[in-house]
């Protein structure tokens, strides 16, 4: 994998995987906007590649602060709005990278640094971990951050996070929906990697196909999700991996994917 310069982002591969780590632990990883550019180009990078799995990681104390208050102050409205635009593109960049994506989460993930934990497609979480969405006890109410956390826990629980700004705890985050398993801080890693490599089991074809069809219809009415699923898993039965799953399951050995 070609490695690019990045001055707040790095990206390694750890055999079949990539590791893309933010990097501003002396700005407790905030979100500026060349931050969130180097983010988007990052997953993009891993989007092309042959890794199979990705872990979201972060340097220093903190996982993420949000956005970065000294970038935004006084800024006009155009400004703004291109950066939140750009926090956007970044949501939806990690949710149609066709590889399966895992947050690696230790100190605290608040406000967009929760909206990129619920955005990931699965999360571990160290004991030590935090959440907040704390614009909701501020000036500057947490709108766009809310989406992706809303979207994970249900209205009740959002509307408690949101309102009240305070922090939650790492089994209540668990519990709430919005990460998927907390561990002790010394387990975080080989966690992390050990529910990658379950998640990335099988076809890599498949499990693209089936990462974006799971996207388009999660919030759909039933009869329209059903749909979309029904068009995508018809169409993926035709696929060589689909065939090569099924003659494998019947003559009892281990398959050959093409992931094609």
């Amino acid at each position: 994998m070609e490695h690019r310069d990045r001055r707040h982002v790095l990206l390694d591969v750890a055999g079949d995987f990539a590791v893309i780590t933010m990097n501003r632990p002396e700005k407790r990883n905030a979100l500026s906007l060349s931050h969130m550019e180097e983010l988007c180009d990052a997953f993009v990078e891993v989007a092309s590649s042959d890794s199979r799995g990705v872990i979201l990681a972060a340097a220093g104390p903190v996982f993420c602060a949000g956005h970065d208050f000294s970038e935004m102050a006084g800024q006009d409205y155009a400004y703004m709005h291109r950066l939140l635009e750009t926090c956007t593109r970044l949501m939806q960049t990690i949710t149609a990278t066709p590889q399966p994506v895992v947050a690696r989460v230790h100190g605290l993930a608040t406000a967009a640094g929760a909206q990129l934990v619920a955005t990931c497609d699965l999360a571990v979480a160290s004991a030590n971990a935090g959440f907040a969405a704390p614009g909701g006890k501020g000036g500057w109410f947490c709108h766009t951050p809310m989406v992706a956390i809303g979207h994970s826990i249900g209205r009740k629980r959002a509307a408690e996070l949101a309102f009240t700004g305070d922090v939650i705890d790492a089994v209540t985050a668990r519990d709430w929906g919005l990460i998927n398993r907390v561990v002790e801080p010394d387990d975080l890693e080989p966690a992390a990697f050990e529910l990658l490599e379950r998640a990335t089991r099988g076809s890599r074809y498949s499990k693209a196909l089936g990462k974006r069809t799971l996207y388009q219809q999660l919030d759909l009415p039933v009869h329209d999700a059903y749909a979309i699923a029904v068009a995508a898993m018809a169409g993926a039965s035709q696929t060589h991996d689909a065939q090569e799953g099924m003659a494998s399951f019947l003559e009892k050995r281990t398959p050959k994917w093409s992931d094609r």
